[in-house]
Parts: structure tokens; sequence; C-alpha cells
């Protein structure tokens, strides 16, 4: 496979640190590897707040980026890749700060519990009261009620998704449009992509059974579309999408 010069330095990057796979490690063992990378710095915002907000299980840390757009602005809530155990909202910092400012979106960056301390389905309600959490206090936030979209990079893709079907299946709030960055959508390890691309791209098949078995609390999840979304029967009233893969 001819791979573009980007992707070929970045995993000649991560190649040169030399890392264990992370299938390998304990889910404390690769966060601490995760947070020994240097982060990214983005742009400035206007503002970046860090906010504490009530959820379902406790306490749901955000961090508000405010563009320098002035007025009602639209609002993106945006979760964090990491295959449901790993990242935060350092990690997420750059991403967030980028698409508040090409986008001129107040962007809410969400910190949802992690497995395999918080196992399925509680990174989705935590996704999911944190969207109606914005809806609900827009005016106070300064965020147009009629113009709320959800996104994230592959285990946030996977939450951002679940969060529209969980929106239209709980009657609110309504969305506008779904931003799927290479989203973590089904519980399959067969299929072409899995096989083809299983070794060598940073991103293992077996790292991913790893994602999936520390977030799963039993084997009939992987059939929930809250857990899965691809296997949702029903995609009608659902906000278009955006869906990016790589």
């Amino acid at each position: 496979m001819v791979l573009d010069p980007q992707v070929r330095a970045l995993l000649e990057d991560v190649a040169r640190l030399n890392l264990p796979p992370t299938h390998t490690l304990s889910p404390k063992e690769a966060r601490d590897y995760m947070r020994a990378r240097p982060v990214e710095s983005g742009p400035e915002v206007a503002a970046a707040e860090n906010r504490t907000i009530v959820g379902p299980g406790g306490p749901i840390p955000i961090r508000m980026y405010r563009p320098f757009d002035t007025g009602l602005l639209p609002a993106l809530l945006w979760f964090h890749g990491g295959g449901m155990v790993l990242g935060d909202l350092d990690r997420a910092d750059a991403t967030a700060r980028h698409l508040c400012i090409r986008s001129g979106c107040v962007v809410v960056s969400v910190d949802y519990r992690l497995a395999p301390e918080h196992k399925f389905p509680a990174a989705p309600n935590d996704c999911y009261a944190a969207t109606k959490w914005a809806a609900e206090n827009a005016n106070s936030l300064q965020i147009d009620q009629n113009r709320i979209a959800v996104g994230g990079d592959s285990a946030g893709g996977n939450l951002a998704a679940v969060v529209a079907l969980m929106a239209r299946d709980m009657a609110g709030p309504t969305l506008v449009h779904q931003l799927l960055v290479y989203p973590m959508s089904d519980y399959n390890f067969d299929t072409k992509s899995y096989l083809e691309n299983a070794d060598d791209y940073s991103l293992t098949r077996d790292t991913m059974k790893w994602f999936w078995d520390h977030y799963l609390a039993k084997e009939q999840d992987a059939t929930n579309p809250y857990a899965a979304p691809l296997r949702a029967s029903n995609l009608e009233d659902l906000p278009p999408a955006l869906v990016i893969t790589a």
C-alpha cells in the first residue's frame, strides 16, 4: 500500500517511540504512556473555560471554547477518542481549538467516564447528559439552541452517533448535525478493513479488541445500538452526518 507522506511520517514518529503494543498493557499503563507523550498546542481562542456539570454518575468535567465571533453562536459537543479507555480534555484540546476557530462554533469538549472503571453505558450516558445540559442552558451560554451539533473522533465518533440516536429516542434535544471522524461504529473484527489493516498501522485489530473488551459489560451489549451504532435498525429522523474515514 502506498501511504500518504503525512501518514508515513506520523507512523515513523510513533515507531521511534518504541512503545509496547497497547493490547499488552493495563489501562493504567496505556494512560501513563499516552500522558507522557507531548500534547499538541492549538490556536488561540477568545476564551477556554473549564467547568463541571451534573451527570448521571457524578460530576462531568467539560471545557468550553468560544471563538472570536460574537452574538448567538452555534455549538458543537465534542467527544474525544481513545477507545473508551484513553483520552481526556488535554489530549483533545488542540482539536477542539481548531474546530472552534475554523467553524465559528462554541465547542464543548466532554470528559466522559472511561472504561473499564465505568463500562457501557456510562460514556454515552455522560455525553447525552452534557448535550442536554448545553441545550437547556443555551441562553446563559450564548449559544443558539436551534444549532447544536455533536461530533467526535474514533470512540468519540461512536458517542456522537449514539447521542444522536438517544436524542431522537428520548425526545430531544434537537440536533442539526453529526460530525463522525473515523467512528468506532461496530463490534465486528472480521470485516474486510479489519482483516486488511490488522497490523502495521499503529491501531491494530488486537488493540481494538482490547478496547471493546474493556468497554462492554457483557457480550449482549455488542448488539445494542447505543454501544455499536451501526446495529441501529432505524435511522429515520436523525440529523445529517458527515463521516470522515481514513
